[in-house]
């Protein structure tokens, strides 16, 4: 199959990158780029008995509602802290940072199931080269390992899987390994399309999205509707996040990366660069949201597990799983906002970065793994 190529000259919306469609990964309906990331989840009664039973619980919760924790690593930290408030602030529900009152949790059950891994799994592992000049001479860029592969189809940590799975050596997985996974919504990349750019859709251009630096927060919100919630990496001190209003120019699923060194240290375009193939660990991910202000976007990441704890080229990062949700939510010429929460305060900021929860320490579930 021809590749079809759309450098910046070509599309200037993409401010940095350039996007491909090609035979590596599928095309797809522009319409219906994002899959089915909910089809075959098993569904059965289990019931937390530990403190981080319960925490894993809360975190596939709030996830599955649009308000992301980060990785769901059974640590009611930082982020879940930050995620509960927004979903109590979104559902009228009292503001209480170390509260669970009033939370459906009982939705998420089992809290844990297991996941064979298949041949079709194995495909989208494949070499990774560090350097940019030797990724610019690759088809794709896959995942480098099966574990990697696992933890971002379930938003989840690779040591935390470990915790879960004591008797497997996680660095040699192999097809046919069953392995006991959060039961959350997975990310199927194999559902993702590559679309150059997506249509617009009329009915989001009233939408808005808030980015607080400061939070490492990003909310979307409809009129007076908090939507969702996600955690980010918003550019570093020497290149932060730019303060100030801007709209969304275009929005491109599975892109290339132009990778540019004038660009992510300077902000400055020059002729010297590599372009980079899609794929899951593309230095971008599998989602690039283009912003009104040059070389700027909302986008994936190839280490899910930086999101909030590492510094960016001034972009708005996020994990794949989180990217993929955001770009189904949103369009073309929406209002994007980005403060650094210094001129107000945040009603509902976490007040602590671990949330007091306690289980019943009592006989453990046998259809779930020992942590």
């Amino acid at each position: 199959m021809k590749k079809l190529l759309f450098l910046l000259i070509a599309a200037p919306w993409m401010a940095g990158v350039a996007v491909a469609q090609t035979a590596a990964f599928p095309q797809a309906d522009p319409n219906q780029p994002f899959g089915d990331p909910t089809a075959g989840i098993p569904v059965a009664r289990a019931e937390p008995v530990s403190k981080r039973d319960l925490a894993t619980r809360l975190q596939i919760f709030l996830d599955q509602n649009q308000f992301g924790p980060g990785k769901i690593d059974g640590e009611a930290g930082e982020f879940t802290s930050k995620a509960l408030l927004r979903y109590q602030k979104a559902k009228g529900l009292p503001i209480a940072p170390a509260s669970i009152e009033g939370l459906p949790l009982h939705e998420i059950s089992p809290i844990y199931v297991q996941y064979t891994i298949t041949e079709e799994d194995a495909k989208w592992v494949g070499p990774v080269p560090r350097k940019p000049e030797d990724q610019a001479r690759q088809k794709r860029m896959p995942y480098p390992s099966l574990l990697k592969f696992l933890v971002e189809r379930f938003h989840t940590d690779p040591n935390f899987l470990q915790r879960i799975n004591p008797q497997l050596d996680l660095q040699n997985l192999k097809v046919g390994d069953t392995v006991w996974v959060p039961n959350v919504a997975p990310f199927r990349i194999e559902t993702v399309r590559a679309v150059a750019k997506l249509p617009v859709v009329p009915e989001f251009k009233h939408r808005r999205i808030l980015v607080n630096t400061h939070e490492r927060m990003l909310e979307l919100w409809d009129n007076g509707e908090l939507l969702a919630a996600f955690p980010i990496t918003p550019g570093s001190s020497k290149l932060p996040a730019p303060v100030g209003t801007w709209r969304i120019i275009g929005i491109s699923v599975m892109p290339w990366f132009r990778h540019d060194e004038g660009v992510l240290n300077h902000g400055v375009r020059t002729n010297v660069f590599y372009n980079i193939p899609a794929g899951p660990s593309n230095p971008v991910g599998v989602v690039w949201i283009g912003l009104s202000k040059p070389s700027i976007g909302i986008h994936g990441t190839n280490n899910p597990l930086t999101i909030g704890r590492a510094s960016s080229h001034g972009c708005i990062r996020l994990a794949n799983w989180d990217a993929i949700r955001l770009a189904s939510m949103v369009t073309e010429g929406m209002t994007v906002v980005i403060t650094d929460g210094q001129e107000e305060k945040i009603p509902y900021k976490a007040d602590s970065q671990n949330l007091p929860l306690t289980g019943r320490e009592d006989k453990a579930n046998k259809n779930a793994p020992q942590i």
